[in-house]
């Protein structure tokens, strides 16, 4: 039996499947409701949660 080796860390970009499109779209989603939830209890937190978001949508944008 041969060791086998895997790479830790090692990520698969999410913009190479073909469901990438519903999968950013979902998180953007899910970034905006969390911002939006969490705005009046830590505004620091929702700013971060919107710049998720933002950063999802410029990707969207670049895929469409």
């Amino acid at each position: 039996m041969e060791n086998q080796y895997c790479r830790v860390g090692a990520v698969t970009p999410i913009t190479s499947g073909s469901h990438a499109i519903a999968i950013l779209e979902h998180r953007y989603q899910h970034f905006l409701e969390k911002a939006s939830s969490i705005g009046n209890i830590d505004t620091r937190l929702a700013e971060f949660f919107e710049s998720k978001a933002q950063s999802i949508k410029n990707t969207l944008e670049s895929l469409l």
